[in-house]
């Protein structure tokens, strides 16, 4: 029994050693910076919403905030995407990086909370701004049967491990510089800012500027490559809807989900810290096994399962009675960057790779325009409603939209093949 066992680990290792040694270089280099971004974030990323509160912002201002910085991020996309596919992933990228660098120094110098628009808009545009040219290297260099598995390893590493790396930091620095409070939580937002210096000098001297073009395509502008592109694809528009209602929690979730374990809950800094540690625990064990059935079954089945586990989440948050509660529901809370992963395995493979960046701009835009409308809106249920009711109407919404939404979309596994 033990030595089958060992037989049967010995060749996990050896598919996995196979795996990354047929990826390109381009997608390893940015498996690297990506995870070194989300260890960066999710060190400060428990109490930045605590950190605005506590320069004097109520939670309808907290909305304001995150709603113009997703808002302008989302108006931009489309260039974005646009710029990507005419001139290269590398400066686009390297722009987003240097935006990063701006919003960590202006949350770090703020004192008071009007300044943290100024430092949210540079987070989303550069946050935006990277993702995007990190999504079109990866859509591009994994070849289909890989691709769901290759984008859950990223996430795997990335919100997984290191995932659970960064909030055990972050909770440990907090309470070295006093606890939960403005000045505690300054430092680390310069410490962030040394750090995302050094991706970028990762990305500018180990990432080459590929470009996927399109032979028959010529010089078409913006809003004609647009227009080409719907064209083109199929399901796309069925698509911008889904995608967009799938970020929901990124506009509406998690921007409060920390504010609300803190006042309303009572957590500390070792429970924020341990809720969003417990949501890279899922991704870790589970991101690969659950990319690879996806690529075996299909994405539609997969996400059919996964979806649910994230509404529990939402719901154990509202009625928790104690933090052992409040970090199940962190744990659970995990489950929304798998769908978002495997959710995005699917939609990349609705266009061919020419297209990629414009297709990742058009729906960032919808995404984010959405999310950051839904930031606003969740901002006056909390402050007039009751913040319970924020989590409750994010999966109310995305039970009656996006899921019969998603029944009628065709399987995208094998799709891009039989092109």
């Amino acid at each position: 029994m033990k030595l089958m066992r060992a037989n049967k680990v010995a060749v996990a290792i050896s598919k996995g050693v196979g795996f990354l040694r047929r990826q390109q270089r381009n997608w390893k280099v940015t498996v690297a910076r990506t995870s070194l971004r989300t260890l960066i974030y999710k060190t400060v990323f428990p109490y930045q919403s605590v950190y605005t509160m506590g320069l004097g912002a109520t939670a309808t201002q907290l909305g304001i905030v995150n709603t113009v910085g997703m808002g302008i991020a989302g108006l931009l996309s489309p260039f974005t995407g646009w710029l990507i596919d005419r001139i290269g992933t590398k400066t686009i990228y390297l722009i987003g990086i240097g935006l990063l660098a701006v919003s960590y120094l202006t949350y770090g110098m703020a004192q008071n909370w009007t300044i943290i628009i100024v430092a949210m808009v540079a987070y989303w545009l550069g946050d935006s701004t990277s993702i995007h040219s990190c999504g079109t290297v990866c859509a591009n260099s994994l070849a289909n049967e890989d691709r769901a598995t290759g984008m859950s390893f990223c996430e795997t590493l990335a919100a997984g491990l290191l995932g659970m790396a960064g909030p055990m930091i972050g909770a440990l620095l907090i309470a070295s510089f006093g606890g939960v409070n403005v000045e505690s939580i300054r430092p680390l937002f310069f410490i962030s800012l040394l750090a995302t210096i050094g991706t970028f000098f990762l990305i500018l001297t180990q990432l080459s500027n590929q470009k996927w073009k399109n032979k028959d395509e010529g010089k078409s502008g913006l809003f004609g490559g647009l227009s080409q592109l719907f064209k083109q694809g199929h399901n796309l528009k069925r698509w911008v809807v889904i995608a967009s209602v799938g970020w929901l929690p990124m506009g509406m979730i998690l921007p409060f989900t920390q504010v609300f374990a803190y006042e309303v809950k009572g957590a500390n800094q070792y429970i924020l810290g341990a809720m969003v540690a417990g949501s890279a625990l899922i991704p870790l064990v589970f991101g690969i096994p659950l990319g690879r059935l996806a690529d075996k079954i299909g994405r539609k089945k997969v996400l059919y399962f996964i979806a649910p586990l994230f509404w529990v989440s939402n719901l154990i948050l509202v009625w928790a009675p104690g933090s052992g509660f409040l970090i199940a529901a962190g744990i659970l809370q995990g489950f929304f960057f798998i769908y978002s992963t495997i959710a995005g395995a699917m939609g990349v493979e609705l266009v061919p790779p020419e297209h990629m960046g414009r297709w990742l701009g058009i729906m960032r835009f919808f995404r984010l325009l959405l999310a950051a409308g839904v930031a606003y809106l969740a901002g006056i249920i909390w402050d007039h409603i009751g913040p319970q009711y924020v989590f409750l109407i994010a999966v109310g919404l995305d039970i009656c939209i996006r899921i019969p939404l998603l029944i009628g979309m065709p399987e995208t596994l094998g799709l891009m093949d039989e092109r």
